[in-house]
């Protein structure tokens, strides 16, 4: 067998139910190649496996998990990367789905890395601590909209799916988790820059209790931030106004 290791933040899966409802939604869209992040003792690696015709790999930073892996599942030969899923390269040359239990110390670091990938990566499922998956799907207006929504939001569409709870898990987490689907956008924001979009949103929400007009006056001239939409506060714009003072901000080609 194998031991848990509180030091990668290690929950594994287990409630075959739950399994079975995040592999029927990976399904509702077609794939040819599959990512697995974090497999740890295979209960989703089970029916990853299983699918046909698809070109599957898995990345594992715990060595002895992928020894467990690849004697359990001898098909996961040489399927298998051994390294932190923040320092591979991309996998595979042309479009692939990823699919993973994050590990939930650096689920937001792994989501800004897909966003390097996002050209070849239509359809991320994840399960995640349920306060990241919320503030990813999170609409304006809400508490939990913020720099990851805006910055996610637009490249993909995030669909928060449903709840599992913490005995779902070996050993339950203190937190409840959640599994959300991002789907890749067809049509592309209209920014200045991606640069400058990611300047505005980051400012913006960095001092979220103040008026945009406080929190970003850096960013613009006095002219520009007597515009009524400076009132408001960050999490009252959505992205496509965002996108739109873009073109408003100083030192971008204005």
């Amino acid at each position: 067998m194998y031991t848990l290791k509180k030091s990668l933040g290690q929950h594994f899966l287990k409630d075959k139910d739950i399994i079975h409802k995040i592999v029927d939604v990976l399904k509702e869209d077609a794939f040819t190649q599959l990512l697995e992040v974090g497999p740890g003792g295979g209960a989703l690696t089970n029916e990853l496996i299983k699918i046909p015709g698809v070109d599957f790999l898995a990345v594992e930073l715990d060595e002895e998990k992928v020894a467990y892996l690849q004697k359990q599942y001898p098909s996961l030969k040489d399927k298998i990367i051994s390294r932190s899923f923040l320092d591979i390269d991309q996998p595979f040359k042309t479009t692939f789905t990823i699919i993973g239990n994050f590990p939930y110390n650096i689920s937001t670091q792994i989501l800004f890395k897909i966003l390097d990938w996002k050209d070849d990566v239509p359809v991320v499922i994840g399960m995640f601590q349920k306060e990241v998956a919320e503030r990813a799907a999170a609409r304006p207006g809400s508490k939990t909209y913020g720099v990851l929504s805006a910055l996610l939001q637009p490249y993909y569409e995030i669909g928060y799916l449903f709840d599992v709870p913490p005995e779902s898990f070996n050993p339950p987490p203190k937190v409840m988790s959640g599994v959300i689907r991002l789907r890749r956008k067809k049509e592309m924001l209209n920014v200045k820059s991606e640069k400058a979009y990611w300047l505005l949103v980051k400012t913006a929400f960095n001092q979220r209790r103040k008026t945009l007009r406080n929190a970003t006056k850096s960013l613009f001239s006095p002219e520009v931030l007597t515009d009524e939409i400076f009132m408001k506060r960050a999490e009252m714009l959505s992205i496509e106004d965002f996108a739109a003072l873009t073109f408003k901000m100083t030192g971008f080609g204005n």
